[in-house]
Parts: structure tokens; sequence; C-alpha cells
């Protein structure tokens, strides 16, 4: 059966297109195409119950392989813990339960050379025509995106005794800080089992994953947590994009192609998280799943331009962190943010902030410089670089 749709690389965002699609359609005709021998590469995406409507929470469950009812922040002058589900979702689990769905209808191990609005040419010279086809290979390339970097190095690793958690640390920023604001992340998967993540949010993209791999060990020394195996590693650099030109963006890459996760600027700028721009894409997709490759093409431009639209306040948010704050003093911004209200925390994830949120999260007493902040939101930063971006890794 020819298939309608083709959707090129078997990431997050292309995975949950498909599996929304034959969720609600099971004999839909389409082809997923990756290059890895399974969905998803080496990651884990979480996400909070508040980012997602009731109905996306629902068909999203069947990939969540742990959920905890909050969670905990530590800072050196502030601790707390934020009531609210939070949820994970492994790429083994993504393989298992959309591959499943698909059976036959994804190729592995398979490289694209060349993408058209409705056909596609693999390595070997085969081409397949396709009434449509989404592109979600990645950045594009042509550095039009001017970022920040949010870099880490996680490790999966089994213990010889109970870790006492009882739900995830988003970030624990009392460690030294070092290569801009930097911070532990730490899910506990079960009573001795735990990915441990050592993250920063750095001027640069290097990454040294020794150093890191030692760090996260010295860390579970310090909260006497002894491991007893490393089961598994991720990795990832990621954009925290404070400027840059959308419409080049789109310009970069193959012509007329609809795209989707980071290849059409689908996730959260400040954040980094990914997950819910991909879940609200695939219920978008899935509703238009009969359109052709122009109109699909179309359909997703205007999206991630409306996405961009809706979030310049994280854009400047993200340059006065860059621009306007010390390094090893970045800290202090995300300390006094979580100082604020629940709601507007949630709200802040879920890209739903109110005009009133806005004022509150840059009134009162400021963590930065007020002349550098004033000039950095006047000026271009200049301070970190153009898009070289390495999703290895996709932890949020």
């Amino acid at each position: 059966m020819k298939a309608k749709l083709v959707l090129v690389g078997g990431g997050l965002a292309n995975s949950l297109i498909a599996y929304r699609i034959l969720g609600q359609e099971p004999e839909f005709p389409l082809l997923v195409i990756e290059r890895d021998p399974g969905l998803g590469g080496n990651h884990t995406w979480s996400f909070h119950n508040s980012d997602l409507t009731s109905d996306q929470l629902e068909w999203l469950q069947p990939l969540v392989v742990r959920s905890w009812p909050r969670h905990e922040l530590r800072f050196p002058d502030l601790d707390r813990v934020m009531e609210g589900g939070y949820n994970s979702i492994t790429s083994d689990r993504l393989h298992e339960v959309v591959g499943g769905v698909l059976g036959d209808r994804m190729l592995l191990d398979s490289d694209v050379e060349e993408v058209a609005p409705t056909s596609i040419r693999l390595r070997g010279g085969e081409t397949i025509e396709t009434r449509a086809v989404i592109d979600g290979r990645g950045d594009p390339g042509g550095n039009h995106l001017e970022v920040g970097y949010q870099k880490f190095v996680g490790l999966f690793v089994s213990l010889d005794n109970d870790h006492g958690l009882d739900a995830p640390i988003l970030m624990d920023a009392t460690v030294q800080q070092r290569d801009g604001y930097r911070f532990i992340y730490t899910l506990p998967f079960s009573d001795r089992d735990l990915l441990i993540e050592d993250t920063y949010y750095s001027n640069g993209p290097r990454i040294d994953r020794a150093e890191l791999r030692r760090s996260i060990e010295s860390y579970a020394v310090t909260q006497g947590w002894r491991i007893a195996e490393v089961t598994g590693e991720e990795f990832g650099v990621l954009p925290i994009v404070y400027g840059g030109d959308i419409d080049a963006y789109w310009e970069a890459g193959s012509p007329g192609v609809a795209r989707s996760g980071m290849r059409g600027a689908f996730f959260q700028p400040t954040t980094g998280y990914s997950l819910p721009d991909a879940v609200a894409l695939a219920d978008l997709v899935a509703a238009n799943r009969e359109l052709d490759g122009a109109a699909l093409f179309e359909l997703t431009r205007d999206r991630s331009m409306d996405h961009w639209r809706r979030t310049g306040y994280y854009r400047l948010l993200n340059r006065m962190l860059f621009c306007a704050a010390e390094p090893d003093q970045r800290y202090r911004i995300f300390e006094r943010f979580y100082g604020l209200s629940d709601p507007l925390i949630r709200r802040f994830y879920a890209g739903r902030l109110k005009w009133t949120d806005k004022v509150r999260v840059l009134t009162g007493k400021p963590p930065v410089p007020v002349l550098r902040a004033l000039r950095c939101l006047i000026n271009r930063p200049g301070v970190a670089g153009r898009s070289t971006m390495d999703a290895s890794g996709g932890p949020r």
C-alpha cells in the first residue's frame, strides 16, 4: 500500500504524529523512516500534567514509564516541593509502543539523501513517492538562531542502597557553579534506580562527557548513594534561543517541506522542553492528515511562526540570562523565579503566561545588575553563539 504520509526521522515529534494518527485511524497508510536501529534515539522526555490537556494526557499515557505527584527544587537559599503530576517517557518505551503500532510501516537503519514535499530518496537511490512528507531530522543548519546552550550528561544507575527519594529533583543548584548555571536533575524510577543528570546553561556547546560522568559519581557519594552499576547514559546539547531569524531558519534545508520537532523550532525556548509542543503538533497533523505536501508545509510553517511570536517573552528572559547575569550567578535568577507562586510557575512551564505573570516575573529586586539588564534588552547579547545543536539527548 502506498503511503499517503512519509515521516522522515523517527524522533519524538514524528513518532508522536504517527502514533496519534494511527490511534484515530489504525489503517492509515504512513511510513516512518529512521536512520538508527530504533525510534527515539537515546532520550528521556519529561513533562508536567499542567503542560497538556486531559485528552492529551489520556492518549499519551501508554508511553509514560513513571509518574510522580510532586517534584523538588533545591537552591542555596530555597528548598521547595511543588505539587502536581510529573511524568517521564524513555526512548525504549517510545520504540516499544509506537513501533508496535507501526509494525511494517517503519523503515529503520535507513538514511534519507533528499527530501521533497511529495517524495524522498534513500541513500541507496530508491525513491518513495507520497502525498506529503514531514521532515523531523533536527536542526536544518544555516546558523539562523541566536542561542545559548543547555547541555547535560545523564547516567542511569542502580544502587546498593535505597536512595530515599519519593519525587524527582528537577534542579539541585546547591552544587558548585561552573560553566554557567549548573544543577543536578534526578529521576527516581524505583527505590534503587535513578537517572542523574549534570546540567548546564552555558555560553558554549562544548561538553566533556568523561568529566561530567565523574561529577555525577561524586554527587552520588555526597547524597549517600552507592552506585552498584551504571546501566545507561544519555547526553545532549539543546538550544536556549534568545533571538534569530525564523523566516531564514525555515528557508534553510529542504524548501517547501513540512517540519516537526527541532527542525520546525517547536520547543519551549527557556526550559528546552519539547514534548508539549510535539504533542500539540501531533494533534494538529492528525486532524489534517489528508492534506497534500504543500498544504501540510503551510500548516506546520504557520504553526511555527505563531509559536515564535507567542514565545517572544521567553527569548527576552533568555537574553537577560545570558547577557545580564555573571555566569556563576545565573542560579540567582532561577532561585528567585522558583520563589513565585505555584500557578504562575505552572503557566510558565506550559507557555500560557498571563500579562500579569510577565510583569510579576520582572518586578521586585532584580537578581542581575539593572543597567546591564537594560543594555541587554536593547542590544544583542553577543555572548553565546549561533545554533549548533546536538539533540543526542532530550531530557525535558
